[in-house]
């Protein structure tokens, strides 16, 4: 019977882990102070995870799981920087070296091929690849969901080739530019077989999340690691709307979940946060109010369990 009850302590506790992505962007670079992190600040947050008992795995780790719907640790981050800045090169692999952390940097190839002065070259990425993992994260940086089809299809295929030529493997994994997608530009990039698609909304990822969707967090000097890895994983469906509203009307909003609770907040960008009602597990919520940002964020909480659909306008 005491056996039973561990087992069953431990069960809970495995079924609600979840793991935390995050991607940084510039490394002791001041110039953009939005996308940087002071090196100093890195350390703070290196040694904040290897003081409380973090983890920092490998993508490959987490990709593994969600495959297989195993339990996640709920100690595991995954580290990822996007861009292949040079600023990363000079400045920041330094200190995962130092620290022992794997991580996963997606590059943008067209940067590399035309030699632009701020990025690594494809010699500096051999080296970076020593210790972490490159991936995909575009041939020309575009604004995807304003692509069509033929063009986002020349996107691919021609920086994944460059990739492939340049670093003499196939890109397991792929990031969203700006991280902005929609229903459309997902299908598109899927049929591309990377093993994971990321994309930048924030929150965490279980062993219910999807793959080809998984959320990750922004790191920057003044972000609050604290209530970043108190967010939870909410597994929930976006029903409507799918895409950003042709007259920038959102009427409803419609999300079916799994979690047994009659209220949850929902946040939309520039409309802020409000409670709204739950019904055995489907929201219908009528908003009726005019979007003012092109890029718009729907984010859903039911305590830190969060999730997040995201809205790109179409030009």
């Amino acid at each position: 019977m005491r056996f039973l009850f561990l087992w069953l302590v431990v069960w809970c506790v495995q079924s609600v882990a979840d793991a935390h992505l995050f991607v940084y962007h510039r490394f002791g670079d001041d110039r953009h102070p939005s996308t940087n992190i002071p090196t100093e600040k890195l350390r703070e947050q290196f040694t904040y995870f290897k003081e409380r008992g973090y983890k920092v795995v490998p993508l490959e780790d987490v990709v593994q799981r969600i495959h297989a719907k195993e339990a996640i640790p709920d100690t595991w981050v995954v580290l990822t920087i996007d861009d292949n800045y040079k600023s990363f090169y000079d400045n920041g692999l330094a200190l995962f070296k130092e620290f022992g952390y794997p991580f996963t940097l997606f590059v943008y190839t067209g940067a590399t091929q035309r030699g632009y002065g701020d990025y690594a070259t494809w010699e500096q990425l051999h080296e970076i690849g020593k210790y972490g993992e490159l991936a995909f994260h575009s041939h020309e940086h575009p604004n995807m969901t304003q692509l069509d089809d033929d063009a986002l299809k020349k996107d691919f295929e021609t920086g994944m080739a460059l990739f492939e030529k340049h670093l003499g493997k196939k890109a397991r994994y792929f990031s969203y530019p700006y991280g902005e997608y929609d229903e459309r530009v997902k299908a598109i990039a899927s049929s591309y077989d990377f093993e994971a698609i990321i994309n930048q909304n924030m929150g965490a990822v279980s062993h219910q999340s999807d793959l080809l969707n998984l959320d990750r967090s922004a790191l920057g000097e003044n972000s609050n690691l604290g209530t970043l890895l108190s967010y939870r994983h909410l597994n929930a469906k976006w029903l409507a709307p799918k895409t950003y509203p042709k007259d920038s009307k959102l009427n409803t909003v419609e999300v079916e979940i799994q979690e047994k609770t009659k209220q949850a907040g929902l946040y939309i960008t520039g409309l802020g946060w409000q409670e709204i009602p739950v019904e055995e597990g489907i929201i219908r919520y009528t908003v009726d109010q005019t979007l003012t940002h092109d890029r718009t964020r729907l984010i859903l909480s039911v305590g830190k369990k969060i999730s997040t659909h995201i809205l790109i306008k179409d030009h």
